[in-house]
């Protein structure tokens, strides 16, 4: 009997666990492209052409500039080789269909009228843009796959990225990606220039809804930091916040000013080799926690409010 019990208490953990994320299921265009015949590429297009119909992507196999400047692009051997990498890196994708559906399934929980996700998609462009490399339009998302594969690409030397671009495009942060975008597309923003101040919390939005969407999350992959940037920032967050006072940026609108403490970069000019870069982005993630902590907000209240002093304050943090 006791083994009867336990048989159906796994059968219904299994079940639940089956049932805990959203059904994502990724459309492979580069696949499609790469693994076709040329010289069927154009009869190969038309039939896919529906199931490509998204603003995101461009497809239009009815028009024979394009069906050539395709052809081209596949044949060439650099771009062929790109995807040779690329595919045998992510080949199969099963495992982020998997992540992706859980966070997903947290995120319109936690924001029941977020817009769903109806339509995903993969493709290689060729071009390591790595500004772009999760496209969504709320309704259809896209991952530029290759812009993932950049450690693998060392014969190429990495196509000119440096090694900080590298090695915050591994696998491992395709999904944070994709949630730190869909969460962006759901923050408000106040109309004109933004100050240092909307800087930090926005980005600290962004950052906590990774957090409650993907539980468990290593700060150095939420983050996009080593292991000894993270240390750095910890013992500097005072020194880091001290700073932004004495230099009175953080109510300036002019970006030009702390352009370098918010954009990508090996560390912060200002605190020298060995800091962190995105000073904002730890800041920010510390003072929206703390606030949804005192305010008792939901997901959506926080994203719409776009009253940076009032977080700040009502949040009390301080280093």
């Amino acid at each position: 009997m006791r083994n009867k019990l336990y048989i159906l208490l796994a059968a219904v953990l299994l079940l639940t666990a089956c049932n805990s994320g959203e059904t994502v299921k990724f459309r492979r265009l580069e696949q499609l492209l790469f693994t076709t015949p040329t010289n069927q590429l154009p009869e190969v297009m038309k039939t896919h052409q529906e199931e490509y119909n998204t603003e995101l992507i461009s497809f239009y196999p009815d028009e024979p500039e394009f069906v050539q400047m395709t052809q081209e692009f596949v044949s060439d051997p650099v771009t062929r080789d790109i995807f040779r990498i690329t595919d045998s890196l992510y080949h199969d994708i099963s495992d982020i269909e998997r992540q992706l559906g859980r966070a997903l399934a947290r995120a319109y929980k936690l924001c029941p009228d977020m817009p769903h996700v109806e339509r995903f998609y993969t493709m290689i462009a060729g071009d390591f843009n790595y500004n772009y490399r999760v496209y969504t339009n709320c309704s259809d998302l896209c991952i530029v796959l290759d812009n993932y594969a950049l450690g693998a690409m060392e014969k190429y030397q990495y196509f000119g990225m440096p090694q900080y671009i590298v090695r915050s495009v591994s696998h491992e942060h395709i999904v944070p990606d994709c949630m730190y975008v869909l969460g962006g597309l759901q923050c408000k923003t106040n109309d004109g220039e933004l100050s240092l101040l909307d800087y930090v919390i926005l980005e600290g939005k962004k950052l906590y809804f990774i957090e409650q969407t993907m539980p468990g999350i290593a700060d150095t992959i939420l983050l996009r930091y080593t292991a000894d940037q993270l240390a750095w920032m910890k013992d500097n967050t005072a020194q880091v916040w001290g700073w932004f006072i004495q230099n009175k940026l953080l109510y300036s609108n002019d970006i030009s000013q702390f352009r370098n403490i918010i954009d990508d970069a090996p560390h912060t000019n200002a605190f020298g080799q060995g800091s962190a870069p995105r000073t904002t982005a730890y800041i920010g993630l510390q003072i929206v926690n703390r606030y949804m902590k005192k305010s008792g907000d939901t997901m959506q209240q926080l994203f719409d409010n776009t009253d940076s002093r009032a977080i700040l304050n009502t949040s009390g943090w301080r280093p």
